[in-house]
């Protein structure tokens, strides 16, 4: 045996050496007994793996027709097999979808409406959160976390013609009133995560600061907010997965059609996307993918955030 070969077979067979209950001299003499196991010949779950199975296919076969009819030229999207693999490969769908929807300037609305939601659920939440979390004792703040809490049953189609009045009077028929009404249905299940999360904080780490001389305000920024930075991303995905595709707050509360976001854009030129598929299918790729793309990076950041908070505490 050559010594290349030594770590290649110490890797593959790992000796286990744990006391033996039972041993040679009778019962709990801990002699040692070893236990040899080959290293990744774990049993596998077959019934958990093939549920993952399925439920991907569930995303990844709608996700491929999206994708094949958007290559497709206009004879192959009616030939009625969405699953054929376009040929050839045509991006003319996409070309007619930018210029038709105004993909760009549905963008930057979109973005604008996603990112001031998202920033202004973070930072509203988590302030209503730390002063609920640290009043908890008296009434006025627990009775106005049960308030958020009962307004999470409350959908916006229930309250939608009082809202739509309302913007509409004080001149937040635009993009700005959509941020502004997003933002507070999103208030109460954010302020639902942070209070939990809030709970877990030690209050000795706030009394270490203000014996230091820290203010209120400078014990939230300096130390509590950047130890809420595992929950803001969480609370972060949820606000711009609403936000990004949300098609009845802007189609109601926006009155000018050239201010309108992709979803809604996407549904003033149905009619004339009826029979050309493949323009209809590129343009709702375009306006899912940057969701995706952000869904993805940011579940990475939850994730490592909250192994990070793991092992400080």
């Amino acid at each position: 045996m050559t010594a290349l070969n030594q770590p290649a077979l110490a890797f593959e067979q790992a000796e286990l050496t744990v006391p033996d209950r039972q041993g040679a001299n009778g019962p709990g003499d801990g002699s040692p007994r070893r236990r040899f196991r080959r290293v990744g010949m774990e049993r596998v779950n077959w019934s958990t793996t093939t549920i993952l199975v399925l439920c991907s296919l569930t995303v990844l076969l709608p996700l491929y027709v999206t994708v094949s009819m958007a290559l497709k030229i206009g004879t192959q999207v009616v030939d009625g097999n969405a699953f054929s693999f376009p040929s050839p490969i045509s991006f003319d769908g996409f070309v007619q979808a930018w210029t038709l929807t105004k993909f760009p300037v549905g963008l930057a609305i979109s973005l604008l409406v996603t990112a001031g939601t998202v920033a202004a659920t973070i930072i509203l939440a988590a302030f209503a959160s730390y002063a609920i979390a640290r009043n908890w004792e008296r009434k006025l703040f627990r009775y106005s976390f049960f308030y958020l809490l009962a307004a999470m049953f409350i959908p916006f189609p229930v309250v939608a013609l009082p809202q739509i009045q309302l913007t509409g009077r004080v001149g937040l028929d635009n993009p700005a009133g959509v941020i502004i009404l997003a933002t507070m249905f999103q208030l109460s299940f954010s302020v639902l995560l942070f209070t939990a999360f809030l709970r877990s904080i030690p209050l000795e780490l706030e009394e270490s600061a203000r014996i230091d001389g820290a203010t209120t305000w400078q014990t939230f920024w300096q130390l509590i907010f950047p130890l809420l930075a595992p929950m803001s991303a969480t609370v972060g995905i949820f606000a711009f997965l609403y936000a990004w595709n949300d098609f009845m707050m802007p189609s109601l509360i926006i009155s000018d059609p050239a201010l309108q976001t992709l979803p809604v854009r996407q549904n003033l030129f149905q009619t004339q996307f009826s029979n050309n598929y493949n323009v209809a299918f590129a343009s709702y790729l375009m306006a899912m993918a940057p969701a995706i793309v952000a869904y993805l990076f940011t579940q990475r950041w939850v994730m490592a955030g909250v192994t990070q908070g793991a092992i400080k505490g």
